[in-house]
């Protein structure tokens, strides 16, 4: 199947969906974004962690989503695939952050 035109619904599992996903995620800044916007919605759940505060749940959805949405309306120019595959979206966000810090996937 060629992932860049298909259809984010199309997909059976996530093993296929991720290349379409690295493919919608091509633009360094995009990346970029999506990293920044992960590691402080990372640190949001620690603050929620450690003062009981849920207002940092909402903090951390926040970040995560608007960093991620502006690396795509703004350097990317297309929809965020979280918006037909939400949850193979948010799994490929954390592969995709793992694999940024293990050099996988360039910064």
């Amino acid at each position: 199947m060629n992932t860049a035109s298909a259809d984010p619904k199309s997909f059976t599992s996530f093993a296929e969906f991720y290349p379409f996903y690295l493919g919608e995620h091509s633009n360094r800044i995009c990346r970029r974004l999506h990293f920044v916007g992960s590691t402080l919605a990372l640190v949001c759940l620690f603050m929620l962690l450690a003062t009981g505060r849920p207002v940092y749940l909402l903090y951390g959805l926040l970040c995560g989503y608007g960093f991620a949405w502006i690396g795509h309306f703004v350097f990317e120019k297309n929809k965020p695939a979280s918006f037909k595959r939400p949850l193979y979206s948010f799994m490929g966000d954390w592969v995709m952050y793992k694999d940024i810090w293990t050099r996988r996937i360039p910064f």
